[in-house]
């Protein structure tokens, strides 16, 4: 989880726009991307969830290590 030091800014007496210290806005970028990756890791496992497998021991048997 990121901290964060934002300071609101207003637009119309409304709050409008959120300003971040530039390491705060990196972090919260890094965290996004991790986020995405994840999903996409998660995404990728579904669709080989039922892909035929091989197991290591036969692996192995057949490269003869």
């Amino acid at each position: 989880m990121v901290t964060m030091h934002a300071s609101i800014l207003k637009r119309d007496g409304k709050e409008a726009f959120a300003v971040l210290p530039f390491e705060e806005f990196v972090r919260v970028r890094e965290e996004l991307e991790d986020y995405d990756d994840l999903k996409a890791l998660r995404a990728a496992k579904n669709v080989e969830r039922t892909a035929p497998t091989t197991p290591l021991r036969e692996v192995r048997r057949k490269l003869r290590i």
